[in-house]
C-alpha cells in the first residue's frame, strides 16, 4: 500500500510542495495582467466616451456587479475541484421565488415593524433551508453516483426550472416589503451596500479556498482525484461540502436579486451562466480544475462589467456585448492552451533567424 502511495504525482514530497507553491501564489503574473487589462480598459473607455470616468458611472459599476459576482463566486468552488455547477442560476431564482412567496402569505397588508421582520426572517430561514437542501442532495449524487456534474447539475438545473416555472406559470412575484428594498439599496460611505455583501462573500469564500483544510483538499481534487484519495482525503465528503457551499452562495445571490429586481422570477439572470465561468477562466481558473483565486475573479468581473458598461455608454446593443463576452472566452482559452508551447516556439524561432544570419 505504501508503494502505490507514493507512486502518486501529489505524494512525492516535492511535487506536494510545488503543488501548494502554485496553489498559493496562483498563476505567475496572472493577476498583474488582468489589472493592467483593467486600467487599460478604463482609461480608453474614459477617452471614447464623455462622462465615463465619473462617480456616477462609478456607483453604477457597484450596483450592477454584485449578482454577476455572486454567482461566479458559486461557479468558481466546484470549478476548483474540475466540476461545474450549471443550476446556479435556477437555484438563485427557486430561492428567491420561494422568499417572495413566504413574504407575501406571512406578512399582513398593514402589518407593524416587528410582524415585517419576522416574515422577511421566516421568509430568509426559507430560502437558506432550500438552497441548503439543494447544495447537499446536488453534491450527494455527485459524490456517490460518479457521474459528471455536468450531468447531475444539468438534471438538477432542468428539474428546478421546470418546478418554479409550473408554481408561478412562469409569472414574476413581486411583493417586497420596503423595508427590504431600503435596506438593500442603502450605501455606506457612498458604497452600495449590496457591493459590500458581495466583496464580504468574495473574502469569505476566498480563505475557505486558500486558507482551509476544505479549500486545500478541494484543489488538490481539482488537480488530481487519485492522488487527492491516497492522501487520506475523504473526497465524497469534500464533493457534498462544495456543491452546498455554492448553493449557500446562491442564497445570498438571490437576497441581491430581491433588491435588484424587487421581484423574483424563474426567467431572470439566465444569460449569466455562461458569463459566470467566462469570468472564473479570464481571472485565471484552470478550467480542468486545481487552480485558481478569488482575487483573479473578482478583477476579471471588473473587466467585463467595465466592458459591458462602456458598450452601454456608447448605445451598442446589449446582445454584442455578449457576443464579445463568448469571443473573449474563447481567446482566452485558445490562449491557455498554448501558453505552455510558446518557449518551445520562441526557441524555434530564435535557432531560426539565427540560421538565417
Amino acid at each position: 500500500m505504501l508503494e502505490n502511495r507514493t507512486s502518486h504525482p501529489l505524494a512525492d514530497d516535492g511535487a506536494l510542495a510545488g503543488f501548494m507553491t502554485r496553489l498559493r501564489a496562483g498563476v505567475a503574473g496572472a493577476h498583474l495582467g488582468l489589472t493592467g487589462l483593467l486600467v487599460a480598459l478604463v482609461l480608453a473607455f474614459s477617452l471614447a466616451v464623455p462622462g465615463f470616468a465619473s462617480l456616477g458611472t462609478l456607483q453604477s459599476f457597484m450596483f450592477q456587479m454584485p449578482l454577476l459576482g455572486l454567482l461566479s463566486l458559486a461557479m468558481i468552488v466546484p470549478l476548483i475541484t474540475g466540476g461545474l455547477n450549471l443550476a446556479i442560476i435556477a437555484t438563485t431564482n427557486q430561492c428567491a421565488l420561494l422568499m417572495v412567496f413566504v413574504m407575501q402569505n406571512a406578512i399582513p397588508a398593514a402589518a407593524g415593524g416587528g410582524a415585517v421582520l419576522a416574515g422577511v426572517a421566516l421568509a430568509l430561514a426559507a430560502g437558506l433551508l432550500l438552497c441548503l437542501v439543494i447544495g447537499l442532495l446536488t453534491g450527494a449524487l455527485i459524490a456517490y453516483t460518479g457521474v459528471h456534474p455536468i450531468l447531475i447539475t444539468l438534471g438538477t438545473k432542468s428539474l428546478i426550472d421546470g418546478v418554479s416555472i409550473y408554481l408561478t406559470r412562469g409569472m414574476a412575484l413581486s411583493g417586497v416589503p420596503d423595508l427590504v428594498s431600503r435596506i438593500g439599496n442603502s450605501s455606506l460611505f457612498g458604497v452600495p451596500l449590496v457591493f459590500v455583501v458581495m466583496v464580504l462573500v468574495a473574502v469569505v469564500v476566498g480563505l475557505v479556498l486558500k486558507k482551509t483544510a476544505f479549500g486545500i483538499a478541494c484543489h488538490m481534487i481539482g488537480s488530481n482525484m487519485e492522488a487527492a484519495r491516497y492522501s487520506a482525503i475523504d473526497t465524497k465528503r469534500v464533493l457534498i461540502g462544495v456543491y452546498t457551499l455554492s448553493s449557500l452562495v446562491c442564497f445570498v445571490a438571490a437576497l441581491v436579486m430581491l433588491v435588484i429586481f424587487n421581484s423574483a422570477s424563474a426567467d431572470y439572470a439566465q444569460s449569466y451562466l455562461l458569463v459566470t465561468i467566462l469570468a472564473a477562466v479570464l481571472g485565471g481558473v484552470d478550467p480542468f480544475g486545481g487552480f485558481g483565486t478569488v482575487g483573479g475573479l473578482m478583477v476579471a468581473l471588473a473587466i467585463l462589467q467595465v466592458i459591458s458598461s462602456g458598450f452601454n455608454q456608447f448605445g451598442l446593443s446589449n446582445y454584442l456585448t455578449l457576443a464579445i463576452w463568448g469571443g473573449t472566452l474563447i481567446a482566452v482559452v485558445v490562449a491557455q492552451s498554448i501558453r505552455p508551447h510558446l518557449p518551445a516556439l520562441a526557441g524555434i524561432l530564435r535557432k531560426r533567424g539565427e540560421g538565417a544570419a
